[in-house]
């Protein structure tokens, strides 16, 4: 599922191509919205919010989730699309520009005042404006004895993280994902690391962990049985979530972290 980062490169490359612009053609290709027609309003900005993605049309808002197969692609009118028509959820066209939502994992139109309704719940947005690190912490902590690494994971805590992050703060702080929150030495310093390392990702179109962009970019994710970069240990891998069906893969060292 992609990260907060990438759907904020996402947000920043279609609010550049449609900011400003009126909308030419307006296809949402979902039973519930079908019959929405934003044609003729302008585009007033795009906005990644944690995992989300706005798209503000006049009154309305385009919102969507692209959840696993999900993504967002710009074309110049008249180009071949790299992914089947089919698979096309939403279209939105400009004079100079084709929009194409492809197997979009949540679309639906809102008006701009309700824009609550979707993302409301959302915990501090890691890579937005209003960013507030104290509220996050404030969040992680509120359960103790939870998971730290489920923790992580849950977007009311903190919006954008996904399971790289989750499996890579972890290494990098030294705590085995299992660990309850209680037991996190200065949980503060967990919260800061998480927003600087999707910070310094969200410009980059390979993410990298690790500081390097070659070779290992990762310190464990998907490493099970290589050697830990730090200590050469085998890297493990077990699973973790909420509930059975919320299972997510967890990779760890378990010299370097306990």
């Amino acid at each position: 599922m992609p990260e907060g980062d990438t759907v904020y490169r996402t947000a920043k490359n279609l609010d550049a191509a449609l900011r400003g612009d009126t909308l030419t053609r307006c296809d949402i290709r979902v039973p519930a919205f079908a019959t929405v027609d934003l044609t003729g309003d302008t585009v007033e900005s795009v906005v990644s919010r944690g995992k989300h993605l706005l798209i503000r049309v006049g009154e309305h808002s385009i919102h969507s989730h692209l959840k696993m197969e999900g993504s967002w692609h710009l074309y110049r009118h008249g180009t071949k699309w790299r992914r089947p028509a089919w698979q096309a959820r939403a279209i939105l066209e400009t004079d100079d520009w084709v929009a194409v939502g492809f197997e979009l994992g949540v679309l639906d139109v809102v008006a701009r005042d309700d824009e609550s309704s979707v993302v409301g719940y959302l915990g501090p947005d890691l890579l937005g404006p209003d960013w507030d690190a104290d509220e996050a912490l404030r969040r992680l902590t509120a359960d103790p004895s939870r998971a730290v690494g489920l923790a992580l994971l849950d977007q009311r805590v903190m919006a954008g993280l996904g399971n790289v992050y989750r499996n890579e703060l972890c290494f990098l702080r030294g705590i085995l994902p299992t660990r309850p929150v209680e037991d996190v030495d200065r949980p503060e310093r967990l919260v800061d690391l998480a927003q600087r390392l999707i910070d310094a990702n969200k410009d980059r179109v390979e993410r990298t962990t690790t500081g390097s962009l070659r070779g290992e970019t990762a310190w464990v994710y998907r490493r099970e049985g290589k050697p830990c970069l730090r200590c050469g240990t085998r890297i493990e891998h077990g699973e973790l979530g909420d509930t059975a069906l919320e299972l997510r893969d967890v990779y760890w060292c378990p010299r370097c972290q306990s």
